[in-house]
């Protein structure tokens, strides 16, 4: 009698023991399935978080709607500090430079803006390698145009009755006044704009649509200035252009088949987004880290506040 209680007993334990066990399988399976639902909503299609700073008030600036619809912001005429003397060899000397007052884009011209001028003159569109087997990864309609040639570029701004910036002007509408290496100051900021290797810190693992850093405008109120695609700028390229260059709205050397880039893109490092890094290309060179904005000239009868 003894020994049937010691087996029953022993039975209880064991079926007690495997009831329990599957219990500890089923709640790890439960805290598994909520990790991985966790680490989903926070690895996917990953966004800048809304910025909790105050937004400036950039009331000052004028602004006029350009040929094609597109939002400008005048940058008032005075002087400003171009170049480095802490860059690469072609920023040197750093000087101070006087600007005529000029309008530049808002923001880059858009892959649905540019196809829009396209059409209507019947051009082809940029064209990209595949990229990494998907090529709409890139080929967004609200993200920045990029891949056409300089050539391309151009044409666009006279379309829409601008022209490209020259490299001044480029420059002092990122920097303002003063030295800062990005539009928003000396060091490189989360959250400011679309520039670094791995697009796991700013949100946008690549292309990003222009405008979408409001804490990165340039001292204008200025959108992406520094990130998202590089800029062609009107100037051709000569590396020792600075030490012989006018102080008063320099324009570049002669036109020349190499020419001026500005402002660093997705891919860049922080030393390359600086405001005053230049980079030659071919006028030729289609690139999906290149896109462009558009500039005019002076000041208009039409001119209204700007947007804050």
């Amino acid at each position: 009698m003894e020994k049937r209680g010691v087996l029953i007993g022993a039975i209880a334990f064991v079926f007690g023991s495997f009831l329990l066990m599957i219990s500890l399988l089923l709640y790890e399976s439960y805290k598994s399935k909520q990790m991985k639902a966790l680490v989903s909503s926070i690895t996917t299609e990953a966004r800048p978080a809304p910025s909790s700073m105050p937004s400036l008030d950039y009331s000052m600036y004028k602004t006029k709607i350009g040929d094609e619809g597109r939002d400008m912001v005048q940058v008032p005429e005075g002087p400003f500090i171009m170049g480095s003397k802490d860059g690469d060899p072609d920023e040197v000397p750093e000087r101070q430079v006087f600007l005529s007052a000029f309008y530049l884009d808002r923001k880059e011209v858009s892959q649905e803006e540019y196809a829009r001028f396209a059409k209507m003159t019947k051009r082809p569109l940029p064209k990209i390698e595949v990229f990494e087997d998907d090529q709409s990864k890139l080929l967004q309609s609200e993200f920045a145009a990029m891949s056409m040639s300089w050539d391309e570029a151009a044409a666009y701004c006279k379309w829409a009755g601008k022209r490209l910036p020259t490299e001044a002007e480029w420059e002092k509408a990122g920097r303002g006044e003063g030295k800062r290496k990005y539009a928003w100051g000396d060091t490189m900021k989360t959250g400011r704009a679309n520039a670094n290797l791995d697009g796991s810190e700013d949100g946008y693992r690549y292309l990003a649509p222009p405008g979408s850093f409001e804490p990165g405008r340039s001292p204008y109120g200025i959108y992406d200035m520094t990130g998202n695609v590089a800029e062609w700028v009107a100037d051709s390229y000569d590396e020792h252009y600075y030490q012989k260059a006018p102080y008063r709205d320099p324009k570049g050397p002669e036109r020349a088949d190499l020419k001026v880039v500005r402002g660093g893109s997705w891919r860049e490092t922080e030393h390359n987004a600086r405001l005053s890094k230049r980079f030659a290309a071919k006028a030729w060179r289609t690139d999906i880290t290149i896109g462009f904005r558009c500039a005019s000239d002076g000041v208009e009868a039409s001119d209204s506040p700007a947007a804050p």
